[in-house]
């Protein structure tokens, strides 16, 4: 992209100036490094597409300029052998935007950034100008075009749904509460009502990105009280197994998109994708026989994994069958919201599905009731007030197809692509039971 600025000369971006070879060109961005040899200066210049040498010489060279502030400069694109990009700009004029303060509360031209967690989150927006942070939120906005591309051409539609609700889909007391003029109303935690509602006014196959709630007093390395759910639902699904076949390329198709747009940039900071072949699939029971007999861990049978048995089965699959990502399936019903559909010949059990990537559920999915009389049986068993779904359950008297869905948590997908032990890394402003600035 170029844009006229200052003299008429073009703006040019970093990434692009070994393109204009022995033209005159202007850049536009921060000052991320500055060396001072007698009276020549050599500046890198960044900016959202990379950062270029530029040489400063005679009264330019002995301008002040602290890290991070935001310059103009305009000069003339030579050869060299002295920068990995082949190229340098000889500067002929330089304009001071904004003058950053000094010293720095962080260090950012680092490869990494060493420092406390909460230091990088209260200096949240100066700490994504270092390239890793940076490209983490490339890599984020990347899965969410690859999520929404591959459904589309799915014949998926994309749906908007309200966050403010009167009942939580899941149940539980994990909900905000919010005053809707002088009404009880809540956030919602999920889209799940609104996504069967929508299959069933005819679109049959829906998806939404957007924010979900949880009012959870977690303090741990992988909740967030605010995040960002990729929810799908299809309807004339017959078997969880439809819904695991369409992630597993789901999921082919971002890491793939992923690999071919950001190949260079993952190699610098030492990230990985992941091929996936096959994804494995085992049952919860299965699961447990393995904790039992390779790792010593005992655990009820009709409990869900805890983050250490999701970490050690991740482990085990990573090791035998060189996967990083495992499906389980068939929960028990104790585990699952009351719209789960329990399977045909274990009525104590659902057809539904967790996929574990990296030690952690990214996923959680599976089929959900459509008989309405079933439905009902179900919120009551949960000891649920039936009432209090009633715009929810009315749309299953009028011919609601079988069907079922998936969600999966964007900040931990991306955490874990990026090899990134805290869930908070993938968020530009995570929201916790501490955290409500920046």
């Amino acid at each position: 992209m170029m844009v006229k600025i200052n003299d008429g000369i073009s703006r040019v971006n970093c990434s692009d100036v070994m393109k204009h070879v022995n033209r005159k060109i202007t850049l536009c961005g921060w000052v991320h490094r500055v060396r001072h040899l007698g009276r020549i200066t050599f500046l890198q210049l960044r900016d959202r597409s990379g950062i270029i040498q530029c040489v400063l010489e005679n009264e330019l060279a002995e301008m002040k300029l602290s890290l991070e502030s935001v310059i103009s400069v305009q000069g003339l694109v030579v050869k060299t052998m002295k920068t990995d990009t082949g190229v340098e700009v000889i500067v002929d004029k330089l304009q001071l935007l904004n003058t950053a303060n000094a010293p720095l509360p962080i260090e950012l031209n680092q490869k990494e950034l060493d420092v406390h967690m909460d230091t990088l989150l209260n200096n949240r927006v100066l700490s994504l100008r270092n390239h890793k942070e940076h490209l983490m939120f490339n890599i984020k906005s990347a899965i969410v075009d690859a999520f929404s591309s591959f459904l589309r051409n799915e014949d998926f539609i994309q749906i908007f749904t309200p966050k403010i609700v009167a009942a939580g889909a899941e149940g539980g007391a994990n909900l905000f509460s919010i005053d809707y003029f002088n009404q009880p109303a809540y956030l919602g935690q999920s889209p799940q009502f609104y996504k069967q509602m929508m299959v069933a006014a005819g679109y049959e196959r829906v998806f939404e990105v957007a924010p979900v709630y949880r009012a959870e007093e977690h303090a741990t390395s992988r909740h967030l009280n605010e995040y960002i759910s990729l929810d799908l639902e299809m309807g004339f699904v017959f078997s969880s197994k439809e819904l695991m076949e369409l992630e597993e390329n789901l999921l082919r198709f971002i890491f793939n998109t992923i690999r071919d747009r950001y190949q260079k940039e993952l190699q610098e900071v030492g990230v990985t994708i992941p091929l996936i072949e096959r994804i494995p699939s085992i049952s919860l029971h299965e699961a447990k026989q393995i904790l039992a007999h390779e790792y010593h861990k005992s655990t009820s049978e009709m409990e869900d994994l805890d983050p250490e048995g999701e970490r050690l089965i991740c482990q085990y699959f990573s090791e035998k069958e060189n996967s990083e990502l495992v499906f389980i399936t068939h929960y028990p019903k104790a585990v699952r919201p009351m719209y789960a559909k329990p399977l045909e010949n274990h009525s104590l059990y659902t057809d539904s599905f967790d996929l574990l990537f990296k030690g952690i559920e990214i996923t959680t999915g599976g089929l959900r009731i459509h008989d309405y009389q079933e439905l009902i049986s179900s919120i009551e068993e949960n000891h649920l007030k039936v009432a209090d779904f009633e715009s929810y359950t009315n749309v299953f008297k009028y011919g609601m197809p079988p069907h079922g869905g998936l969600a999966i948590g964007l900040e931990r997908l991306t955490a874990k692509i990026m090899n990134r032990p805290n869930v908070r890394f993938a968020s530009a402003f995570p929201r916790d039971r501490h955290r409500l600035t920046p």
